[in-house]
């Protein structure tokens, strides 16, 4: 077992290379299985879930060749659908997109439970499985998820109860291999996710040989193809990274310039940091985004919602801001009510809050300096979140579960290492840790 061992107190300054969004590259890596030509992805982030999906397809006969670290050229004309190792499969819940890809392409799918960050509740596919069936799928959920299109898939016109980026995508890759000629029905997606990352896929399937429209509002119309052909294609930025050293730097104080930034992706979170008084210069020719911050900042009223709303995924790392800042803030989770599990490990460090049971608000009492802990990283962005605690944190903090946090952060380390943080990845025991101090992992 390992830790993340931080010494707060430390200023940030000077420049990073944000790197390709990890949730726009799942997506993009799964339908590569669509196509029997050789894809090159460039700006692939080199994080654990982009290896565990690498991982997947792999076994499943997909070819990849690394050309460098964030550059692959993935071929998937040995593609074996029903074929996607159950150990796997629950480790990261973008394996659910092997049921569009796999329905797609032999109209049968057999996948396992995926997986993921888990918020306290149950995160459900029915969604995916309710598009699916509209599509001419029987879907069964015994042991995971079984799908058959004895004719093959066709169009419909689904209508999303809720704006799923995860359903949203899976209905993109099921109906790309719909071939449509003129003057046939399209596949449409009423109430569609309009997230970046669903753009990202709706143009790496058009360089493919699909014809998707709407990507990006609410309503996208999909006209399939036989069969896909090979393309060069380069991964968006990613929103969620550059949100997060945002945070870190208004937190900590500091001057941080980040680099290859689509910072129309970033308004709302740039519109709230600049409401609590934290400098934020944007340079769109440049692709750069500056965030100067003193540390002190003005408390704020927050909604994460589905986009162009607050992102969920900055939730967490925001909170950890409102537990300093000068007065009583409030934030309210829209898309994952649960999301709240970080709470109790940012109570170790001091935070004040206010926050009832199955509750999707939580107040944050404010002006409170937090103080070093031993604390876990129990999902993604919670574990993001506290390193930005860390980091603002009087004294020595230790994260326990770091790999939660490499799932999607590439060179975390050594990227606020160059900014002038004081943090190193340690064996648990080594540096004099007593076991009795992480007895509870």
């Amino acid at each position: 077992m390992e830790k993340l061992h931080i010494t707060g107190g430390r200023h940030l300054n000077g420049t990073i290379q944000i790197s390709g969004m990890k949730n726009a590259a799942l997506p993009i890596l799964f339908a590569c299985a669509l196509n029997d030509e050789t894809c090159v992805l460039q700006n692939v982030p080199p994080v654990q879930d982009v290896k565990t999906t690498l991982d997947i397809l792999t076994a499943m006969g997909v070819s990849v060749n690394y050309r460098t670290p964030t550059t692959l050229e993935i071929n998937g004309a040995g593609f074996r659908p029903g074929s996607s190792p159950d150990e796997l499969v629950r480790i990261i819940r973008a394996s659910s997109y092997l049921m569009g890809v796999e329905l797609a392409r032999c109209g049968r799918t057999r996948i396992g439970q995926p997986g993921g960050c888990d918020f306290g509740g149950s995160r459900p596919l029915d969604y995916h499985t309710r598009a699916f069936e509209y599509m001419g799928a029987e879907m069964t959920t015994r042991d995971g998820f079984v799908g058959v299109a004895h004719d093959g898939l066709h169009p419909a016109k689904i209508m999303l109860d809720g704006a799923s980026v995860g359903a949203t995508i899976n209905i993109m890759l099921a109906a790309s291999l719909i071939p449509h000629a003129e003057g046939d029905p399209e596949t449409v997606i009423v109430n569609a996710a309009r997230e970046p990352h669903v753009v990202d896929l709706a143009l790496f399937l058009n360089k493919c040989g699909t014809n998707i429209r709407g990507a990006g509002t609410s309503e996208i119309h999909i006209c399939g193809t036989r069969a896909l052909h090979g393309c060069t294609y380069t991964i968006i930025p990613d929103m969620i990274e550059a949100g997060t050293y945002m945070a870190a730097v208004a937190g900590t104080g500091g001057c941080v310039t980040l680099k290859g930034v689509i910072s129309k992706h970033l308004d709302s979170v740039m519109l709230k940091l600049t409401e609590m008084g934290v400098s934020v210069e944007d340079d769109v020719e440049r692709g750069t985004v500056t965030i100067r911050s003193d540390g002190v900042f003005k408390p704020v009223q927050i909604q994460a919602d589905v986009y162009p709303g607050f992102p969920t995924d900055m939730h967490p790392q925001f909170a950890v801001l409102l537990t300093a800042a000068e007065g009583v803030s409030k934030v309210t989770e829209k898309v994952w009510p649960r999301r709240f599990a970080y709470l109790d490990e940012l109570s170790k460090m001091g935070a004040r809050f206010v926050h009832g049971d199955l509750s999707p608000d939580v107040t944050f009492l404010g002006s409170q300096k937090l103080s070093g802990a031993a604390v876990r990283a129990t999902d993604l962005r919670a574990g993001a979140a506290l390193v930005i605690a860390a980091l603002m944190a009087d004294g020595e903090t230790d994260i326990f579960c770091p790999e939660n946090i490499e799932r999607g952060y590439d060179d975390l380390i050594g990227k606020l290492r160059s900014l002038g943080a004081d943090i190193t990845r340690q064996e648990v025991f080594s540096h004099g840790t007593h076991p009795a101090a992480v007895a509870m992992w």
